[in-house]
């Protein structure tokens, strides 16, 4: 929660009750005179009032100066700070706002993040450490350094990290599993930006383009909190329905494709009557002729009806050279 705007009031060092030289409050709040002067440029910190040629300020700087520090540790940026005070300074109220935005900004996964050497990051991978896929992994966010840690990554997500290592354990190359991780991102993330359209469309369209109360954003952020799941869940039920149904007609084509194989050695002759070959048919036919005849029917149905036209065509010709 923001500090309070009213703090205790000032050392001695102050040059009266409530009124401070920025000197004093740099002291005070532990900022450097410079910062100070850079928040007031940058509008996030009111100008000082005068008495007489000296500039002097109050307990407000003060405790405007600590809610900057504050709002800094949770990882908000400048820019993003000055449109929270400049909130709060309207009157929509800070705590409100700040709820909603811990909401919004806060994990969207139970995962918990982890820690990965490189000695083991190449024992996971074959006992192979690969620069070239770790730089990618690096760039998309798979793994990222630690600060004076060059032997150590932070995972974000150890669950990604293990699917990719045993995708590569089954045979895909390092640099494909990255760049279809790039592709699944884009598509991913078109997902979302969907999801949240639909949710402002129909849910927090009376939130959008208007100054909100404390009352307003705590129960905008309990919405997010109650609507937070349900994107993962509804991609998640999604994925495996489709994984279902395309991962069955994937195996029916493998089936079809091995029954229409060749079972023994092809004749040398290719005159040979006897000799066959291998035909891929489009995926709407194969399922045409298997709902007409049965699936376990389809080769010898295709067979049959291939020699029917053969010698269709045959007879036709025959009745024209004999004319």
């Amino acid at each position: 929660m923001p500090p309070s705007p009213h703090p205790a009031g000032p050392t001695s060092a102050s040059t009266s009750e409530s009124e401070y030289r920025i000197e004093d409050l740099a002291q005070r709040s532990g900022a450097t005179v410079r910062t100070i002067r850079a928040y007031q440029d940058k509008g996030l910190l009111p100008k000082p009032g005068r008495r007489g040629r000296a500039n002097v300020y109050d307990d407000s700087h003060l405790a405007r100066l600590q809610q900057i520090a504050d709002l800094l540790e949770r990882g908000y940026t400048l820019a993003s700070i000055r449109e929270l005070l400049q909130a709060w300074d309207e009157g929509r109220g800070l705590a409100g706002v700040l709820g909603l935005v811990t909401e919004v900004d806060g994990p969207w996964t139970d995962e918990v993040s982890g820690r990965i050497s490189r000695a083991d990051l190449g024992e996971l991978f074959g006992g192979k450490y690969d620069e070239e896929a770790v730089s990618e992994a690096l760039a998309l966010g798979v793994l990222e350094p630690l600060p004076d840690r060059e032997d150590e990554f932070r995972v974000p997500s150890p669950q990604e990290l293990s699917v990719a290592a045993e995708l590569h354990k089954a045979g895909v190359p390092l640099l494909a599993i990255t760049e279809q991780l790039r592709e699944l991102r884009g598509q991913v993330e078109h997902i979302a930006a969907r999801f949240l359209d639909f949710t402002n469309e129909h849910v927090f369209v009376r939130y959008l383009g208007v100054h909100l109360s404390d009352g307003d954003a705590s129960e905008a952020a309990d919405l997010v909190r109650r609507l937070r799941p349900l994107a993962q869940q509804t991609v998640e039920a999604e994925l495996a329905r489709a994984m279902q149904k395309f991962a069955a007609r994937n195996l029916r084509d493998h089936l079809r494709s091995a029954a229409a194989a060749p079972t023994g050695p092809e004749p040398a002759d290719p005159t040979d009557p006897a000799r066959t070959a291998q035909i891929r048919l489009p995926t709407e036919t194969v399922e045409a002729v298997g709902a007409l005849v049965g699936e376990e029917r389809v080769p010898d149905f295709i067979a049959a009806a291939a020699e029917r036209e053969v010698r269709a065509r045959q007879m036709d010709r025959m009745s024209t050279e004999g004319r």
